[in-house]
């Protein structure tokens, strides 16, 4: 799948956060389920924790989406949790 390279950066930056839990990079445990630009400068990211339960999902949804601001020509990044219990309530609190 061609990314465009806004997406390429993010995803690469996102993939670097660690997660304290398991001692692992984003990327080395594929949280990241995609990148996409929806529009100029305008970053969704997907993720999926690796279980439903994952007690620090807010914290990851919280440290994407930080990160992810911090790429040159991001301009608004919204995220998305998905696969957790509590993936409604991580979204809405992400993005508001």
């Amino acid at each position: 799948m061609f990314m465009t390279e806004l997406e390429e950066r993010v995803r690469a930056e996102v993939g670097n956060i660690f997660d304290s839990e398991t001692g692992q990079t984003f990327e080395e445990m594929h949280l990241i389920q995609s990148v996409r630009e929806t529009s100029l400068g305008n970053i969704t990211v997907e993720f999926m924790p690796t279980s439903p339960f994952y007690p620090i999902a807010f914290k990851l949804a919280a440290d994407i989406r930080e990160v992810a601001k911090t790429v040159l020509g991001v301009e608004r990044v919204v995220v998305y949790c998905r696969g957790h219990a509590m993936g409604e309530q991580i979204n809405e609190m992400t993005n508001k």
